[in-house]
């Protein structure tokens, strides 16, 4: 019986198992291991899971690194935002969607939750800010709807400002009601402005240089209500190199209308500054070379432009006048004028009682700048001395209108021809200049002193002494006496009437014979005197002379006689009353 044992399965060509211990001879040794060789393909279906496998790697490593943080933020009111659709915004590009907006548990505000992108996780430190973009009208006025105009048709967005770098990481904001006026990529500067009047101004009103608009009003502050107003400003660049120390700003807001030699004049910042109100300032010339005001420079806000005008002088005199008449028409910052041209304004105006004598009278307090008349000279300080020389002259603080239809008035300094001798006083360092009606007032003061002076007049008196002359007349032309001293001269007057009738007819024929007589009178002279030279007598013979003195009285006989002639025709009455007297004689 063999050792070997064959096993044999179900398969006859099968080999038959042998003793792993011996050899196909029977015997004990190493059985070499059968060689196995492998054949086959590598199939294209591996690569799909393959594929899906780095996909799902891509995406996990893609969303991990591409998506930001969730940050939380809340609000007075969730106007204008919806879930899973209003974006965050910085500078027109998406970083993040609202995902949730909750009412708080106390009910006082909104709490939006944001899923940001990976990009924005380096913006939200603690000096991000957040608001909401909406169409508004806020205290900016008309820049509150321009700001948020485009919303219309997007809806609104949440607006992120990063702020400055170096902020620590948060995650919790509180949002802002209204956009910040500055952002933190807005290059310029701060500065500070104090006013006695806040006027139209609000936070948003613009500031103008040379009427751009270079900045807006960040705010303002009233502290106790008792001072000045604060304003914070930003003025942004490069146009924060033109404010230096001695820049004046000036309150814009509004319309002005005045009426001048000009005509009718309206000034107009901008449609803007009508609307929400707004600054202005302006550059000297001179101050180009000068360095540019600091950070959060202080500077006074005045009323207007000609108040800021006026403070940039140097030499700023200080007068103080008297009026006893109305001064309606007259105003803070009303015009100086001399001779037309403005030298200053009105600086205060105020009714002053003198309880000792009860008499009321209005103060205006005023200012001359001379460099507004000589702005490169040096001697034009006006001295007590000087001022004294000018009102011993004349000189005159009259109040003038130079516009009879807007009733606007100024002071004028003129001068006054028959002003009473004055001297000129001191009130602290203003120097006390006297007042002269003028204009209406004056005519209306000349009227009130004619008035006073008709009014000194008895016309009463005078009436009533009249009134008795008149009586007394009237008895006096009415007696008897009168009555019958008049019938007595109309009796005498018919007398010499009729005398002088009777001489004018008993005369006539003479007069009408005189100029005969006298010519027949000539014509015999000059017979005479022919007749006596025809016959030879001598021119030394007594004869001869005698005959010549006859001759010469005839000729005045004769000439005589045409005169009474001539005197009588114009003059008939002088036959009864005589030679009329001439020349006192």
């Amino acid at each position: 019986m063999s050792n070997n044992l064959e096993v044999k399965d179900g398969n006859a060509n099968a080999p038959a198992l042998r003793d792993p211990q011996t050899n196909g001879d029977g015997r004990k040794g190493t059985v070499p291991e059968a060689s196995t060789k492998v054949h086959g393909r590598f199939s294209p279906l591996w690569l799909i899971p393959i594929v899906a496998a780095a996909l799902v790697i891509y995406l996990g490593v893609h969303s991990i690194t591409s998506e930001g943080p969730t940050i939380t933020l809340t609000f007075k009111t969730a106007a204008g935002l919806v879930a899973g659709q209003t974006q965050v915004h910085y500078k027109d590009v998406n970083l993040g969607t609202v995902n949730d907006v909750v009412l708080a548990s106390d009910y006082s505000h909104v709490i939006v939750k944001v899923q940001l992108n990976g990009e924005a996780r380096e913006l939200v430190t603690d000096h991000a800010r957040f608001w909401v973009v909406r169409p508004r009208f806020g205290a900016g006025g008309l820049a509150g709807i321009t700001n948020g105009l485009e919303t219309l048709v997007s809806g609104a967005y949440i607006q992120v400002d990063p702020g400055t770098p170096g902020g620590k990481k948060q995650r919790d904001f509180t949002g802002l009601e209204d956009p910040p006026s500055v952002r933190s990529d807005q290059p310029g500067r701060t500065f500070v402005l104090h006013s006695k009047h806040l006027g139209s101004l609000s936070a948003g009103a613009p500031i103008f240089f040379r009427d751009i608009t270079v900045g807006e009003v960040l705010g303002y502050d009233i502290g106790d209500g008792a001072g000045d107003i604060t304003l914070r400003i930003f003025v942004s660049s490069p146009y924060d190199k033109f404010v230096h120390a001695d820049t004046r700003f000036y309150n814009a807001s509004g319309l002005s209308v005045g009426m001048g030699a000009d005509g009718l004049k309206i000034e107009l910042e901008s449609i803007q500054a009508l609307l929400s109100g707004g600054i202005a300032f302006e550059a000297r010339p001179h101050t180009d070379t000068e360095p540019a005001s600091a950070e959060n420079q202080v500077f006074t806000l005045y009323d207007d432009k000609a108040s800021a005008d006026a403070a940039q002088y140097t030499k700023n005199y200080h007068f103080v006048t008297y009026f006893e008449t109305s001064i309606e028409g007259l105003s803070r910052a009303s015009s100086v004028q001399i001779f037309g041209v403005q030298v200053g304004t009105v600086r205060d105006i105020a009714i002053v009682y003198d309880a000792a004598n009860a008499h009321m009278r209005v103060r205006v307090a005023f200012d001359v700048q001379p460099e507004r008349v000589t702005p490169d000279k040096s001697d034009d300080d006006i001295t007590p001395d000087v001022m004294q020389k000018l009102v011993a002259k004349g000189l005159r603080v009259v109040l003038d209108s130079p516009s009879l239809i807007t009733g606007q008035k100024v002071i004028s300094l003129q001068y006054v021809p028959g002003s009473k001798k004055t001297e000129v006083g001191f009130e602290g360092d203003a120097m006390v200049v006297p007042s002269q009606a003028g204009g209406l007032d004056g005519i209306t003061s000349a009227l009130s002193d004619v008035a006073a002076k008709l009014d000194k007049i008895p016309f009463e008196e005078i009436g009533n002494n009249v009134n008795e002359t008149l009586i007394t007349l009237n008895k006096t032309v009415g007696g008897p006496d009168m009555k019958n001293a008049l019938a007595q001269l109309s009796q005498t007057m018919t007398q010499a009437k009729d005398l002088v009738t009777k001489a004018n007819a008993g005369a006539t024929p003479l007069l009408q014979r005189l100029p005969a007589i006298a010519e027949q009178m000539q014509q015999a002279v000059e017979r005479a005197n022919a007749a006596f030279g025809a016959n030879g007598y001598g021119e030394n013979s007594d004869m001869h002379h005698g005959l010549q003195q006859l001759l010469s009285e005839a000729t005045d006989t004769a000439r005589s006689v045409r005169l009474l002639a001539d005197f009588l025709d114009r003059h008939p009455e002088s036959l009864l009353q005589g030679r009329p007297k001439t020349g006192g004689k």
